[in-house]
């Protein structure tokens, strides 16, 4: 009975950490609950709680990614960011910023922030801009499985360089990368030239941090939706 009693305290208090803490102190509290288990429980009931707190850990991330974060920027703040991100890509590569003046449509999602402990997901808040203005304002998430731990933040910049594409694009209900259309994702040459092949894609992606451009991501399975501001 007093080991039931424990595996039922120590879900209870990983789950209110899971939803109710963030950051490092939960990963450390969800560390901490589980070498207490470890030690005072059965082998049976360690594994019940393990389970237990990584279904709690999993819901967590997924309500995460589905709901928008509470201090969403508002549409003056997330206009000027969008401008900055801009400014960034071309910092980074002329021949991206290039591309990006001849484009039909440019998606800019100037702050994307993945976290995951395990379980992992992603989003963040952008605009289109067709004609160097604002067309309307979407929203990138994306769940993921895998080692990971911690959080990193990340600008992404869509490019629609067909106006096809672009239809299709504003068409859709909630448009999937890798479903509704492919993302060729931008990488450097010699000279810093964009790669002939992926320059010729309709839709070209570029993933990018304040050191430069990233080449090891995707944007496959990212769903982009779009949202009112």
């Amino acid at each position: 009975m007093p080991g039931v009693l424990i595996t039922i305290l120590l879900i209870a208090a990983a789950a209110f950490a899971v939803t109710q803490v963030g950051g490092v102190i939960t990963l450390l509290f969800i560390a901490a609950v589980l070498f207490l288990a470890y030690k005072r429980l059965s082998l049976i009931a360690f594994a019940a709680t393990f389970t237990v707190l990584l279904a709690a850990v999993c819901l967590a991330a997924c309500t995460a990614i589905a709901a928008p974060p509470a201090l969403a920027d508002s549409k003056v703040e997330l206009d000027a960011k969008v401008q900055e991100a801009r400014t960034e890509l071309a910092r980074h590569t002329s021949a991206g910023a290039e591309l990006a003046a001849k484009a039909h449509g440019v998606l800019v999602f100037p702050r994307v922030i993945k976290a995951g402990f395990g379980v992992g997901g992603e989003y963040g808040e952008g605009a289109l801009l067709i004609g160097g203005k604002t067309a309307g304002y979407y929203n990138i998430a994306a769940a993921s499985i895998g080692l990971q731990l911690g959080a990193q933040a990340r600008s992404e910049i869509i490019l629609f360089m067909t106006a096809e594409a672009l239809r299709k694009f504003r068409d859709s209900e909630g448009w999937k990368a890798g479903v509704d259309g492919s993302v060729a994702l931008a990488t450097l040459g010699a000279g810093g030239s964009i790669d002939t092949d992926t320059a010729k894609k309709p839709i070209i992606g570029f993933i990018f941090s304040g050191k430069g451009l990233m080449y090891n991501l995707t944007f496959e399975g990212s769903k982009i939706t779009k949202i009112d501001k």
